[in-house]
């Protein structure tokens, strides 16, 4: 196989489109490794900023990005003609739920109508994006073969699910195993050597419907526990247990216990959509999911949870919701990153607000809040500046994420009223009643 000789010989191109959270640090794994790569984006901003090499996420260095432009390994456009002069084209788009629950894989369809005229012979397409079983055969294989192609012989489609974990210093793009499914052996064949090129570990699996579904997998588990402990939470509060002191002694059992963690609700792309993929398509084929519908539903209903909790603090001083000066601190959906995705936070925004309550947000790394599919109404919103006469002016502050860029001591000298979603008050002195887990 040409392409073979060419990924050993570090002459093949790579290409990818999406240069988001997921696609931007696979463009710079590619290009630190050697190969030529060319990313491709609608969003013009993203092409200037990796034109002038630097990023446009936060925890992704410019210095990296500086490099991969220096090396001229490292190209972007927006101009999907080019999709030609790539022997490998991999796809990190979005892939969200529509207003009923259901999957939107417009995002997906939509670059492959822009990919499939360009395609050649003798490249492999690989799908990153999560999805439920069964999409890379239906919608990317189909239309491939509508196009003349026969995947297999003279063209190679793989789906291999993206494993990003936005901030964590642990796991890095190429240090996560890769699992990799082929639409036939060849197909197999041909993803393993375009992974294998940048990553430390690849995992084959027989089809691209066992990796769709390995994603789905580890996502719902997570929900599911997630799940499962803020129930446990709300039903401690009641009972006057502090859960995190519960959880904390659970986790010194050394075997059939692995902790997690309540919170305001779940953010990312990935944990708060994927399971709805896989309920969606298991009504397919006649199957309830009812166990991980449920702790969906548990998930989505922590935002009103932090409300109530809110609300009885606030009574228990004399003061009504409407009227009242509401901080949220955190408008990321998870500690020391700028990634907004689901944040819960923005339930938090909407809630407060329909209550009346005159609703600010503080965050370090997200100075303002930018466009968003679901919570357009906020774009534009900046970050109050973080000062202790802002703190004292807050008739409540919600931390919903814990920064460690927050200054919590600070915080306890002047805030009045805290929220705490995180137990980030754990460690820091307090004066009683100042502080309400929630």
């Amino acid at each position: 196989m040409p392409l073979l000789e060419r990924i050993h010989q570090h002459s093949a191109v790579i290409g990818v489109v999406g240069l988001g959270y997921v696609g931007l640090p696979l463009v710079l794994a590619y290009a630190a490794k050697g190969y030529c790569t060319i990313g491709f984006d609608i969003d013009a901003a993203k092409i200037d900023h990796l034109h002038a090499g630097t990023s446009y996420i936060k925890h992704i260095p410019t210095a990296a990005v500086a490099a991969a432009r220096a090396s001229g390994m490292l190209d972007a456009t927006s101009d999907f003609t080019r999709i030609g002069e790539c022997d490998a084209i991999i796809l990190c788009v979005p892939t969200p739920l529509d207003e009923h629950l259901e999957p939107d894989l417009s995002y997906v369809t939509g670059t492959l109508d822009a990919v499939v005229p360009h395609l050649r012979p003798g490249q492999v397409l690989s799908l990153e994006s999560t999805t439920y079983p069964g999409t890379t055969e239906e919608e990317v294989v189909s239309r491939v073969e509508a196009a003349g192609f026969v995947v297999g012989q003279n063209l190679f489609v793989v789906y291999s699910p993206e494993r990003e974990d936005p901030g964590n210093p642990q796991f890095a793009a190429t240090n996560i195993p890769k699992v990799v499914g082929g639409h036939t052996p060849a197909c197999l064949q041909a993803g393993v050597a375009v992974y294998g090129a940048a990553f430390d570990q690849v995992v084959p699996v027989s089809s691209t419907q066992v990796a769709e579904l390995s994603k789905l997998l580890e996502n719902i588990y997570r929900s599911v526990n997630i799940g499962l402990i803020n129930e446990l939470k709300i039903a401690a509060d009641r009972m006057g247990i502090d859960i995190w002191e519960v959880i904390n002694a659970a986790a010194t059992k050394p075997f059939g216990f692995t902790p997690f963690y309540p919170g305001p609700g779940l953010g990312g792309h990935c944990i708060p959509i994927d399971p709805f993929y896989l309920t969606w398509k298991a009504r397919e084929f006649g199957v309830h999911t009812r166990f991980i519908e449920l702790a969906g539903e548990i998930n989505r209903a922590m935002p009103e949870y932090v409300v109530q909790r809110t609300m009885e603090a606030l009574n228990s001083r004399a003061k009504a919701v409407k009227g009242s000066r509401i901080l949220l601190l955190g408008m990321a959906y998870k500690a020391n990153v700028d990634d907004m995705r689901e944040s819960p936070t923005f339930a938090l925004m909407d809630r407060f607000q329909q209550l009346g309550a005159t609703v600010h947000f503080h965050d370090p790394h997200v100075p303002v809040v930018g466009p968003t599919r679901e919570h357009m109404a906020w774009a534009g919103t900046q970050s109050l500046e973080w000062s202790p006469a802002n703190l004292a002016a807050q008739d409540a502050i919600v931390i919903a994420t814990h920064h460690a860029a927050f200054d919590l001591t600070e915080l306890a000298a002047h805030a009045d009223l805290i929220i705490d979603t995180r137990n980030a008050m754990a460690s820091t002195a307090t004066r009683p009643g100042q502080v309400v887990k929630a």
